[in-house]
């Protein structure tokens, strides 16, 4: 069983009165309509919001409905985009922190044959050199420029690990190897960093796969205010991820490292709502989260439009957690609260209900009171008791 990694835990900012309680974000990239209503529904419920370059009037308006809410432009750390590029031409605001026809010839990244990659399934996402000074300088001149003032600041998407990663079986002349891939995005994200920090913009990056990575994803957040994790812990209704070397602490404990050094991690379950990905994943991100991590659920990959689901459960008043999660059993893990208590059954899906008494009554999901609870396999519970 791999190590529970303990972090000192700070209530949630949002409920220092109510007592501690679940965070959210809303991931709104495909540029669809919003109105008025919407925004102020989410703006009051939501801790974080995504846009694009070319919405600084919604950024406004998120602000304008909670001054609290953080809001963050979309920009890609790895690609530049050939569609935004007419007649010689760059659009004016741009997905990207380099547009296509600015970009230099030197800064495109080269197969081993000579050849530009582009990003397989996505069509006009070049790919760029990201371990290239000139590129990493115009990059973060570019964003900084366009979002400062406008958004708090700025997701990085394509925080890449793997050397194949949009083209399989084919890496980079320039870094044939996973590690050699890595040294360069560290080396973006260090030579960046201070020029954000400066111009007051906080930095989250997409590193979707960490977890296949020993030690990848804090090597990054190293130079970073926080990471986003695309893929957590359920990548559908039946592919719910247990606990194995690369498997659920790992992916946890993006959470706890994260809140043990007061920076954001954002995750992102994949499920279509079904009873048992949803409480697995939930009371996952429960064991952990502190102040700063927010969770968001996605069916459909990459539909980045309206808010996902709310939840009643994300307004369930838990108390004070306190302490940090602790094993109860081989992969079953608890995290207490002055005001209800969570547990996690990481073992393979499908594996023998563990029963878990409870330290009093509590009340579950469905109303029932309850003093023991059976979880089978990747299975999870949030309850709450009178305090």
């Amino acid at each position: 069983m791999a190590g529970v990694l303990a972090v000192t835990l700070v209530p949630a900012a949002h409920a220092e009165e109510e007592g501690w309680s679940a965070q959210s974000y809303w991931l709104h990239m495909n540029s669809t309509p919003t109105s008025d209503e919407m925004i102020a529904t989410e703006a009051s419920r939501r801790s974080y919001v995504v846009l694009n370059a070319w919405e600084t009037d919604l950024a406004a308006k998120f602000k304008a409905a909670n001054p609290k809410i953080q809001t963050f432009v979309y920009k890609d750390l790895s690609s530049t985009r050939s569609y935004a590029c007419t007649d010689g031409v760059d659009d004016s605001d741009l997905p990207t922190g380099v547009g296509y026809c600015a970009a230099d010839s030197s800064w495109f990244l080269l197969d081993p044959n000579g050849q530009r990659f582009s990003y397989d399934g996505y069509e006009g996402h070049w790919q760029m050199d990201v371990g290239n000074t000139d590129y990493q300088n115009a990059w973060a001149d570019n964003v900084i420029a366009s979002s400062k003032g406008s958004f708090d600041g700025v997701f990085m998407d394509n925080a890449l690990f793997a050397c194949d990663t949009y083209h399989d079986g084919v890496c980079p002349a320039a870094y044939p190897t996973d590690e050699s891939l890595r040294d360069a995005y560290r080396s973006m994200l260090a030579n960046t960093r201070q020029r954000f920090v400066e111009a007051g913009l906080k930095t989250v990056a997409n590193m979707s796969n960490a977890r296949l990575h020993e030690g990848a994803w804090d090597s990054y957040v190293e130079y970073l205010d926080g990471g986003f994790d695309e893929w957590w812990l359920t990548f559908n209704d039946n592919d719910l991820l247990s606990e194995y070397p690369e498997g659920w602490s790992r992916q946890v404990a993006e959470i706890t490292a994260n809140e043990a050094k007061g920076k954001i991690t954002w995750v992102q379950p994949h499920h279509s709502g079904a009873d048992q990905p949803f409480r697995y994943a939930y009371a996952s991100y429960l064991l952990a989260a502190g102040s700063h991590a927010a969770i968001s659920e996605i069916q459909e990959t990459d539909r980045y439009d309206n808010a996902s689901q709310w939840r009643a459960e994300y307004d369930w008043n838990l108390g004070e957690p306190l302490g940090a999660y602790f094993p109860v059993a081989s992969n079953v893990f608890q995290r207490d609260f002055t005001c209800g208590t969570v547990v996690v059954n990481a073992n393979k899906t499908g594996s023998a209900p563990v029963t878990v008494r409870l330290p009093s009554v509590h009340t579950n999901e469905n109303g029932a009171s309850v003093d023991a609870v059976s979880l089978p396999g990747t299975s999870g519970t949030v309850l709450r008791k009178t305090c």
